[in-house]
C-alpha cells in the first residue's frame, strides 16, 4: 500500500467521555488525554492528519442549562450550542495532544477551528424534525419550550423530548483554512459535530446565517475528509470492525470489503441507522468521491495502525 500523504481521523463520542459515559470536565479531559495519546501516534507515521469529533453529551449538557436557566436568560439557538461545544472540545484536543506530540519529541503542534457546515435550507429535515437532543421532560415542562418555538414529541413512559433537523451536509464551508493549517504543519481540529450548521440567506455575497439543526458527524467527516484531499479517512468507533448479522449466533466481523460488497449489506438493512450506519454511510461516500483513496473504521486504539496498513479493522477500498 502506498503510505498516505493526507489522513482525517473521525473520534466518535467514546472518546470525549468517561467509561461510563461520563461528560465531567475531569472525565471529558482524561478520555481526551487518552485519545491525544493515540493521535499522537498516528502523527509520528509522518503523515498530515486532520481530526473531527463528535459532540453529543456536550450538546446534551447546554441543553439542560439551557432549560434549567430559561427563567433568567433566554435559551441560546442549536447552532450556538454546536459552536460553543466546538470551542470546548477544540481547545481540549489542542492542549492534551500539543503535551502528547511534545512527549514524542515531535515538531507538530495542533490548530482548533470553529467550523461551519453549509445545509440547505429546504431540506425536508427541516419540515419534519426527527434527531432527538437533551433530555425528556414532563410535558408540562416541555409546554414552556414549545412556547418558545421548540419542537418536542411525546416519547410515552419517559416524557417528552425535544427533536430538530439534520439535514444534509453540503459543504464544510471553511475548508480552505483547514487546508492551509494542515499544509502549514499543523494537526487541526474542526468541523466537530458535524460543524455548525448553516444556509446561505439569499443576500448578495451569499451571506450565511446558522440555523437549529444537527449535522450527523460521519458525513461530514466524508466531505471533509474529500475536500481537504485526505487519502485515507479512519473512523474511530469503540468496536474494531463493523459487524454483519450483529446480536446473532452469525456474527462476524468484516475485514477488507469493496464499496458493492458493503453497499450490499447496508441495504440488506445490516446497520442501525442511530450507531454503525451512519459510519458505513460516510465511508461509503469517501471511497466514491476519492477515486484510490481508502476508509477505515476501526476502535480507537487501532488507528495508527489502521493509518500505517491495512491489517486493522473494516477497511473499504474501491
Amino acid at each position: 500500500m502506498t503510505p498516505p500523504r493526507r489522513v482525517v481521523v473521525a473520534l466518535g463520542g467514546n472518546a470525549m467521555t468517561g467509561p461510563d459515559g461520563s461528560a465531567t470536565p475531569g472525565a471529558q479531559r482524561d478520555a481526551i488525554a487518552v485519545a491525544a495519546g493515540h493521535l499522537a501516534a498516528v502523527v509520528a507515521t509522518g503523515v498530515e492528519v486532520v481530526v473531527t469529533h463528535g459532540n453529543g453529551p456536550q450538546v446534551g449538557n447546554l441543553l439542560v442549562k439551557n432549560e434549567l436557566a430559561a427563567h433568567e436568560v433566554p435559551p441560546v439557538p442549536l447552532d450556538w450550542n454546536v459552536a460553543q461545544t466546538q470551542a470546548t472540545i477544540g481547545f481540549t484536543v489542542a492542549d492534551e495532544l500539543d503535551a502528547a506530540l511534545a512527549a514524542r519529541g515531535l515538531p507538530q503542534r495542533t490548530a482548533a477551528l470553529v467550523t461551519r457546515t453549509l445545509v440547505d435550507a429546504a431540506d425536508p429535515g427541516f419540515r419534519s424534525p426527527t434527531k432527538p437532543v437533551g433530555r425528556h421532560l414532563p410535558r408540562e415542562r416541555a409546554q414552556h419550550f414549545i412556547g418558545l418555538g421548540q419542537v418536542w414529541e411525546d416519547r410515552g413512559e419517559r416524557g417528552w423530548r425535544r427533536v430538530v433537523a439534520s439535514p444534509e451536509p453540503l459543504a464544510v464551508v471553511d475548508v480552505a483554512a483547514i487546508r492551509a493549517l494542515a499544509g502549514a504543519g499543523f494537526v487541526v481540529v474542526c468541523a466537530g459535530g458535524g460543524g455548525v450548521p448553516v444556509v446561505d440567506d439569499g443576500r448578495d455575497g451569499g451571506a450565511l446565517r446558522g440555523v437549529e439543526a444537527v449535522i450527523d458527524k460521519d458525513l461530514t467527516a466524508a466531505l471533509l475528509a474529500a475536500d481537504v484531499g485526505a487519502d485515507t479517512l479512519v473512523i474511530a468507533t469503540d468496536v474494531p470492525h463493523v459487524m454483519v448479522d450483529f446480536g446473532t449466533p452469525a456474527a462476524r466481523p468484516l475485514g477488507r470489503v469493496t464499496v458493492a460488497e458493503l453497499r450490499a449489506h447496508a441495504a440488506a438493512g445490516q446497520f442501525a441507522r442511530g450507531s454503525m450506519g451512519p459510519k458505513v454511510e460516510a465511508a461509503l461516500r469517501f471511497v466514491d468521491r476519492r477515486a484510490g483513496a481508502r476508509a477505515v473504521v476501526t476502535s480507537l486504539e487501532h488507528i495508527s495502525d489502521a493509518v500505517a496498513g491495512d491489517g486493522v479493522g473494516t477497511v473499504l477500498t474501491a
